[in-house]
């Protein structure tokens, strides 16, 4: 199934493309589980327009001994959160759920804003910064920020490469003769053409095989998307 224009006429007018997002998350997320083994579950987290209750910020707090209250901050900052989050995380079981791995599905907008794409991509580096796998899918048409630039440049790579519009990439934290470093698996994307399959790596050498092909496809017939004569 060829990959289609969710963001932008003729599909964005007869299809909601976060309905369609959050159904491919389920699919995929089934899909890791038949790989995964004992001991290890796949699950979507799918969240839109986060939104922050304002009044929690202006609460006074309540003494809990003595009657001691903390004294007025010396200063308040802006502090962006992922407004969107569609997701798919892979966990252990073993002393409680712990997270192995993601695959982060980027919306319209995660792109959207720098303090958007900045909380993204501190996101991105956390995951790294711990040994969780991760996998990134960009396939919205209607902006035009690269959210793995920007990872790459956070993270200090020296490469400084066209990255394509659209495009899904595998993360692997790993040491090389001694030295950390990031392996990269980049495959570009572009409408009207298949989705490939990349690597999951999850902490232990564990390897699950990501076909977002099969898990775009069902979503298409699933939802009734599929072009006419497909």
């Amino acid at each position: 199934m060829p990959l289609l224009d969710h963001f932008r006429p003729p599909l964005s007018g007869r299809r909601h493309w976060h309905s369609f997002h959050n159904s491919w998350a389920t699919y995929l997320a089934a899909d890791l589980n038949r790989q995964l083994p004992a001991g290890y579950f796949a699950e979507a987290n799918v969240q839109f327009g986060i939104e922050i209750d304002v009044a929690t910020f202006d609460e006074r707090s309540t003494p809990l001994t003595g009657g001691w209250n903390p004294p007025a901050p010396t200063t308040t900052i802006p502090y962006a959160v992922t407004t969107d989050q569609i997701e798919v995380l892979v966990y252990q079981q073993e002393g409680g759920p712990q997270l192995a791995g993601a695959v982060e599905f980027v919306s319209p907008s995660n792109k959207d804003r720098a303090t958007a794409r900045d909380a993204f991509v501190s996101k991105c580096v956390a995951y790294l910064s711990q040994s969780i796998g991760l996998l990134m899918v960009d396939v919205v048409t209607d902006r035009h920020a690269n959210l793995h630039a920007e990872l790459m440049a956070r993270l200090g790579s020296p490469h400084a490469t066209a990255e394509p519009e659209l495009y899904a990439t595998a993360y692997r934290r790993v040491e090389h003769a001694k030295a950390q470093g990031v392996d990269v698996w980049l495959e570009s994307l572009a409408v009207g053409q298949a989705l490939p399959t990349l690597p999951l790596w999850l902490p232990g050498g564990l390897c699950l095989e990501v076909a977002l092909e099969e898990s775009y496809t069902r979503t298409c017939h699933e939802q009734r998307v599929i072009p006419n004569g497909a």
